[in-house]
Order: C-alpha cells, then structure tokens, then sequence
C-alpha cells in the first residue's frame, strides 16, 4: 500500500513538472510570431520586473507576468534602462528582456512609412526614395530580380508563379499589405521593407486561407479584383456591391469595363485627367475598357488594397447588377441594365454630380 502511494505521489509530481514545464516554455514564447506591429512602450526610471511586466502584459507582449518574473530571475536580469522602446508581438521573452538592457531605444534612428491603400508600386517606389537612402530604381531593379522573386514563391504561400507573366509592370504590385510600419532606420533595405509588408499581408490573409483555396480563381486574380475593387468604390458596402458586378460580368463573358484599369494600364495617374477615347479602345492585357478583354481578368493587380477590398473580392455581394457608375463625391450607383446605367449617367449630369478630371 505504501509503494502505490509513494509512486501515486511521484507520479504526480512529474505531472505537475511537466505541467509547470509547458507553463513556463509557452509563457517565454512569443504572443504571436507573424504580428510584427510595432507597440511604443515607455519605461520610467527606477521601474522593476513586476511594474515592467504589467506594462508589457497590458501592451499584450507578453503571456504571463509571473512567467516574465521568473525568467528576469533566473537569468539574473538587474539592468532594465528606462526610454521609450518599440517592442511586437512577435518577439519571445529574450529578445524583449535584451532590447531593454541595452537601452536600444526605438525613437532614436526609427523611422515610420505609412503605404496608402489604393497607391500603385510607382507611388510605393516613390515614397521609399522619399523616406529612405534607396532610390525608386532600387524598387524597379528588385522587381524584376527572378532569384529574389523565386525566393518569395517558395516562403509565401500566396505568392506563385503568376507574378513572373512578363506582361505585369511590377511583379509585387497589389501583394503588399497598406499600413503603417516602423523600421529601424533610412538604411533599411528595400528587401526588407518589402518582407515587412509582405508578413502583413500573410497575417491578414490567415483568416480567408480556406475561403482562397476553394475560390474559383487563383490568389492572384482575387488580389486583382480587390485591387480594382479598391480603386473603384469607396465605402464598404460600395465594394461588395462593385465585386458583386464584377462576378457577374466574368459569368457573362462581359468585359469588366473598368476606367481604373485603363488609367494603370497606359501609365496613366488615376483621375490625374478623363481618358481618352483612344486609350480606352487601345488593346492592353490590363486595359478591361479595350478590346479582346471579354470575361477576362487583367493580367494582374494595379495598386495595394486594403483588407475590406480583399474580403470583398473574396466574398462578393449576391446581386444581378451588370453596371455601376459613381458620382463627383465617391457614391456607387448600381443597375441591371445598360438602359438603367445610361439614364443614370444622364441623371447624375444634370444634376452637376458627375464625375469629371
């Protein structure tokens, strides 16, 4: 009876070392390694483990506080320095504990890009010779880098080989996520700007994996329909009610007759002046206004979208509408007939709120 409760009682105790073991490792890992955001975090002087710990709980960087005080013991951390650090999610207890020994503060040389949704990869490549030491043809030269474009197919999965069509501007254009981002300094490469946005947009796109995979058409051309998604609606609703059209013309053989395609296509800043006729009768593999593009997606995405153009490409509204047109302050008029649209486009011209460049 006493050997049964001695080995009841040993067995018990390696139950709890290595439930206290999974505790701990799971506690000094990382909150969640794809969440790069960068989250200010103000360290005043004099602060110990438990004030810091609850700070760094409280900013969700760490698991569990007590964890956070047991690992600064037992690995003899006395010198946490006081400043404003830039800390993520992404990072495990010993990157954390060491950013703030080392006194590494973020404000210092850190710098903050903000990407616009709706902007193409002219606009990115000019913001980051902008913002940055590279220039906009350190952009252009890595885009049309195969072995670095190769490279990204085989780490993301949403990436494949549709981007190396040799009629796409830019082989990254509409695959990198619009946000705010934090990097270390203006010597930041461009590959790394580009691996930032590019985890976002793997972190975003997480929820609607299933939803991709099963879709009819392939990541790349849903990344097109939300970029002109993007481009053409700007209310929420407006861009599933547009996606909603876009479906629907596809399953007619109807072109997409798209102006914001046009304007991409032949280089032109979207809204910068009205097309001309020329322009949007002229072939182009992008141009849905031009001939030769019935039922057909263009070749490829013609800015960054946001994630309610993604969703709205991804889940698109059930409607029969074939036509949409908008007005001078952005709202999306929608109808089923050739005959409704005219009269609509005709309604908004006599009531000045046409839209005209």
């Amino acid at each position: 009876m006493v050997k049964k409760i001695i080995i009841a009682i040993i067995a018990i105790i390696i139950i709890a070392i290595i439930g206290v073991s999974v505790w701990y490792n799971s506690g000094i890992s990382a909150v969640n390694q794809n969440d790069l955001d960068k989250i200010n975090v103000e360290i005043e002087m004099g602060s110990g483990p438990a004030k810091i710990g609850k700070q760094l709980k409280d900013n969700g960087l760490i698991k569990d506080i007590t964890v956070f005080k047991i690992y600064v013991k037992l690995n003899n951390i006395k010198n946490f320095q006081a400043g404003n650090y830039q800390l993520s999610k992404s990072m495990n207890l010993k990157e954390i504990t060491e950013i703030l020994q080392t006194g590494k503060i973020g404000s210092q040389n850190e710098i903050t890009i903000t990407f616009v949704e709706g902007k193409n990869m002219r606009w990115v490549a000019k913001k980051i010779a902008e913002e940055t030491n590279n220039t906009e043809n350190d952009v252009f030269e890595l885009l049309k880098n195969e072995e670095y474009i190769d490279s990204l197919i085989d780490k993301y999965w949403f990436i494949t080989d549709e981007v190396k069509n040799s009629d796409i501007y830019y082989s990254l254009e509409g695959y990198l996520f619009p946000d705010t981002y934090q990097f270390e300094d203006k010597d930041v490469s461009v590959d790394k700007i580009f691996e930032t946005l590019l985890n976002q947009m793997e972190k975003k796109l997480e929820s609607y994996k299933d939803s991709i995979n099963q879709s009819e058409y392939s990541i790349h051309e849903l990344f097109t329909l939300a970029s002109i998604i993007e481009n053409e609606g700007r209310s929420n609703e407006d861009k599933k009610s547009i996606s909603s059209v876009l479906y629907n013309r596809l399953k007619k053989g109807m072109s997409l007759g798209c102006d914001a395609t046009t304007y991409y296509a032949f280089k032109i800043e979207l809204g910068s002046r009205d097309l001309y006729k020329s322009e949007l009768n002229k072939y182009n593999p992008y141009n849905t206004r031009g001939p030769e593009m019935e039922g057909k997606i263009p070749v490829g995405p013609i800015c960054m979208s946001g994630k309610a153009s993604i969703e709205a490409a991804i889940f698109p509204d059930t409607t029969e509408y074939l036509y949409y047109v908008t007005d001078n302050k952005g709202k999306a008029y929608f109808t089923k007939t050739n005959a409704e649209h005219e009269a609509k486009i005709k309604e908004l011209k006599a009531n000045n709120a046409w839209a005209q460049f």
